[in-house]
């Protein structure tokens, strides 16, 4: 099997490849590795590659593969052999951990990520780094201190943030997954931009020990992927229970790819009349809205839904909470090393260092209200919410680089604001690729569950693509 024909593999794919023997963990390693090598400088995609570790990994991957077929034994792992790369925030011990930062370009931890503990315990490879927003602050994928990543589909265009690396790694085929984090959509906002399936799992879904910490109460960690299909795979491995990390859930476990059989009859999606719509331009409502309508013919119901008051305000509110809790981790760095921050990072971090106390508390006191009129107006009708994700086609980065711009903060929370009331509540919420705009970019919805609810995510997500396309794309490199 040659090097391009693995690289166009789903996870899926080359997992049963390996299974089956027909390509081991070393090739498909192999090939990625190039790949990055190849494109990643170019994209400005990786932080750092460690191919005799990944190599290591995966030799280990093909002997445990055969003993276990010696032995007529299953391995127990869908993701043994797979090679994925990683958002440069999970801390692996030993290995620098550079949270796109000039800060902690030498950081080197003493503890590895409980997120990619769970997948070296599943056989998965990890090839290594891949670039952020500095300190994962920021929706674009700007990042003034490393370099900023480029967009497969058109490397003028940008990412997304902060999980740009990862969308841009994901997307080229460089690797077949990487983890990303979602504080105000970090992973679905480049998973939109890039054209990927990703996932902001319900707060206290995965562990985030071992993960640069942003925000305390908002941020979890999730996958991106180039399908739905291996998108659960990787959270049927991540999620679950960790005491090291105190807001993770103790709560039970899907096996996320047992529902995927594209039965979504009689589920009720809802279809917001109100907030999610009003900065939508035309053409990415047209495909939104088509995505809604290739729901409705496997079977679902379309329920029009009128939210509760509130949802602007939970936009501007989500980043108030995020600025005030970063800029606690970061009021020692900003008084004694700012200007190793880049203008963006900086900016909005400064805004939480001016944050009353009282203030801040009362928004935390109102979440819990506002979670409740949400659920009481929304999943006591439905099942899911249907949403656009980006509002926009995806900006090009000369456009989107407004760090000294005096509407900067309003750009920042109009790039977000689909994404950050599933933060602000703690909701489950899942990016899907719906299409391209004229500029050839893509554009993706949004599906909203109830907590806890990604299995149902999943399969109506699985359903869409059963129906579709748009995942099969692949950007032209080469």
């Amino acid at each position: 099997m040659t090097s391009t024909q693995i690289h166009d593999m789903t996870m899926a794919q080359v997992a049963q490849a390996i299974d089956d023997g027909a390509v081991s963990s070393v090739e498909a390693t192999q090939a990625c590795l190039a790949r990055l090598e190849a494109h990643g400088g170019r994209l400005q995609a990786v932080a750092g590659l460690d191919g005799d570790f990944a190599l290591d990994q995966a030799r280990r991957a093909d002997a445990h593969r055969a003993q276990a077929k010696d032995d007529n034994a299953g391995d127990g792992s869908p993701l043994l052999g797979v090679p994925l790369a990683h958002k440069d925030m999970f801390y692996r011990e030993g290995r620098i951990c550079g949270c796109g930062s000039a800060i902690r370009k030498d950081f080197r931890p003493d503890h590895t990520a409980t997120a990619l503990a769970r997948l070296d315990a599943a056989g998965a490879v990890d090839m290594g780094r891949l670039n952020m927003v500095e300190f994962a602050f920021g929706v674009t994928g700007h990042n003034d201190v490393v370099g900023t990543p480029k967009n497969p589909w058109n490397m003028d265009h940008m990412t997304g943030g902060s999980s740009s690396g990862s969308g841009a790694a994901v997307a080229a085929r460089l690797c077949f997954g990487a983890l990303g984090s979602d504080t105000g959509g970090s992973v679905r906002l480049p998973a939109a931009c890039c054209g990927l399936v990703g996932m902001k799992t319900t707060y206290g879904r995965v562990s985030r020990h071992g993960a640069m910490p942003l925000s305390h109460s908002l941020d979890t960690v999730g996958p991106l992927t180039r399908t739905v299909r291996d998108n659960a795979m990787m959270l049927s491995v991540m999620a679950g229970h960790d005491p090291r990390d105190p807001v993770c859930a103790d709560h039970p476990v899907a096996d996320y790819t047992a529902g995927l059989n594209g039965d979504i009859k009689g589920l009720r999606i809802g279809m917001p009349e109100t907030f999610f719509y009003d900065d939508c331009t035309p053409e990415v409502e047209t495909l939104v809205r088509a995505s809604l309508t290739v729901l409705e013919n496997r079977g679902c119901e379309i329920v029009p839904i009128r939210l509760p008051d509130g949802l602007e305000a939970m936009n501007r509110l989500s980043n108030l909470v995020t600025a005030t809790e970063g800029a606690a981790i970061h009021g020692k760095w900003l008084a004694e090393r700012a200007e190793d921050y880049g203008p963006q990072t900086k900016a909005r971090l400064a805004i939480g260092l001016f944050t009353p106390a009282s203030l801040y508390l009362r928004v935390l006191a109102q979440r819990k209200q506002m979670l409740r009129d949400f659920m009481e107006a929304v999943f006591t009708r439905v099942d899911a919410l249907h949403t656009p994700m980006l509002p926009m086609p995806v900006p090009t980065l000369a456009d989107s680089n407004r760090a000294a711009e005096p509407g900067f903060a309003d750009y920042v929370l109009t790039i977000g604001r689909n994404c950050r009331p599933g933060n602000f509540l703690g909701l489950p919420g899942l990016s899907v690729p719906c299409g391209f705009t004229a500029d050839g970019l893509p554009a993706s919805f949004q599906l909203m569950g109830r907590p806890f609810d990604e299995a149902l995510l999943y399969r109506l997500g699985q359903a869409y693509e059963d129906a579709t396309d748009w995942h099969n794309r692949a950007p032209a490199l080469d």
